[in-house]
């Protein structure tokens, strides 16, 4: 599966995955419906069967929960609206009034090659700070704190992040699947 597709318009994303894997990716922006679910797995699997539809070659995509455990499953895998319409700031903010401000920070990809959906997933307990802190990163890295340590994402360098980290995670699994083909 050398001539895999990772859909994303996210440069940091691909170059955090071909790093991860050790091994270079294509990587292709495609503009993919997301349905609005709270199941990580409906999501992922629809993305990954447009994608495939659309580029018609073997395909690799993402998606990312973080759920606010005083909030139900929200922000769940609506974060990404959310981020976008509050900020971390907001995100913060979210919790203000509550005692509970433990969060759950989810991902999975979904690699179809035309006939198998195949996820390799992973997650990492925490919790979300008063406010965002650290630069390193992106999207909401600056407001999650993984059990284990008292830093951010975005206020930890890669090898500090790589225990923690849930990408680092699932990329792990599915670079076991990878090299077992």
């Amino acid at each position: 599966m050398n001539d895999i597709v990772f859909i994303t318009g996210n440069q940091h994303k691909a170059d955090y995955l071909a790093k991860w894997l050790g091994m270079p990716i294509n990587h292709q922006k495609v503009d993919l419906t997301e349905i609005q679910s709270l199941d990580l797995h409906e999501v992922v699997e629809h993305k990954v069967r447009e994608a495939y539809r659309i580029i018609q070659k073997p395909v690799l995509v993402e998606d990312v929960s973080l759920t606010f455990h005083a909030l139900g499953r929200l922000p769940g895998t609506l974060v990404k609206w959310f981020l976008e319409e509050l900020g971390n700031e907001g995100l913060c903010k979210l919790l203000n009034g509550y005692n509970d401000r433990s969060a759950t920070a989810s991902i999975m990809y979904g690699l179809f090659d035309g006939q198998t959906v195949r996820m390799f997933e992973a997650e990492v307990l925490g919790s979300i700070p008063d406010k965002p802190r650290g630069d390193l990163g992106f999207g909401w890295n600056a407001i999650f704190i993984p059990e284990g340590t008292h830093k951010t994402y975005a206020e930890m360098t890669d090898d500090e992040l790589e225990p923690f980290s849930h990408r680092a995670k699932a990329i792990a699994k599915l670079k076991g699947f990878l090299q077992s083909q």
